[in-house]
């Protein structure tokens, strides 16, 4: 028990956590979203299952380390650039997000939803279906980000029960800023159209890192950020006005 009056320990966790909430920001609000189309009633249990399964899939890349490094060496090459197990992940775990993404943005600003209803062997089973396909949709992301999420962790740490804390720590945090994230991100529409292209830049950027064009997020989190900030005023503006004319 020493190694926990140390205080690099610490500074360790902290830091190690700090970034995984950071890295977890876009994990949430794709959970939010897709959540967004379940049934009142389900959407807490999706959303615990979500980061539950975020949570185990960081800490079982954390305890197969070896494997996960020997993602990083290239299998072939393409052109001249070299693959690997890790880009062909980001590939594929970027053009998945930008579908999802695209798909969402068309459902939100084209489709016309009908709602089910609730009764019925049919639509019973309609809506296992829709949340269980949600479910494996939030795990195949999640598999994404953590991988991303655990090669940084090797890399600013090398104590794997630092890791496995911090990493506990942030899905706590995420547990707790999931909902009332989701459910601002329900109750305005532009909300929702702007985490869905903060999405589709976060895929364009897991492809971009899958052929070694490293773009720092802080750019994209910073852009999010102004706009969301413009949305906020626009929102209190509108709100504003609707009660003035009351």
């Amino acid at each position: 028990m020493d190694f926990l009056l140390d205080p690099n320990i610490w500074i360790a966790f902290f830091m190690l956590a700090a970034l995984e909430i950071v890295l977890g920001i876009d994990n949430i609000i794709f959970i939010s979203i897709l959540v967004g189309r379940l049934p009142p009633e389900k959407r807490d249990l999706a959303r615990r299952l979500g980061l539950g399964f975020a949570m185990f899939s960081r800490i079982a890349l954390l305890f197969s380390l070896s494997w996960v490094m020997t993602l990083t060496s290239p299998l072939f090459a393409v052109f001249g650039q070299e693959i690997s197990g890790r880009d062909l992940i980001l590939l594929g775990g970027g053009l998945f997000l930008i579908y999802k993404a695209t798909h969402e943005i068309f459902l939100e600003v084209e489709a016309h939803q009908t709602k089910e209803v609730s009764s019925g062997a049919e639509n019973i089973k309609t809506g296992a279906t829709l949340f269980w396909g949600t479910i494996v949709q939030i795990g195949i992301v999640d598999i994404v980000f953590s991988l991303d999420s655990v090669i940084t962790a090797v890399g600013m740490v090398d104590n794997i029960s630092v890791m496995v804390a911090a990493v506990v720590a942030s899905v706590a945090v995420m547990m707790f800023a999931a909902k009332p994230i989701g459910d601002f991100v329900d109750r305005h529409p532009s909300i929702k159209v702007l985490a869905l292209t903060f999405l589709t830049m976060v895929g364009t950027l897991l492809i971009a890192e899958a052929f070694d064009v490293h773009v720092p997020k802080g750019y994209v989190y910073t852009a999010m950020l102004f706009s969301l900030v413009v949305e906020a005023l626009n929102i209190r503006a509108r709100t504003k006005r609707l009660a003035a004319q009351h």
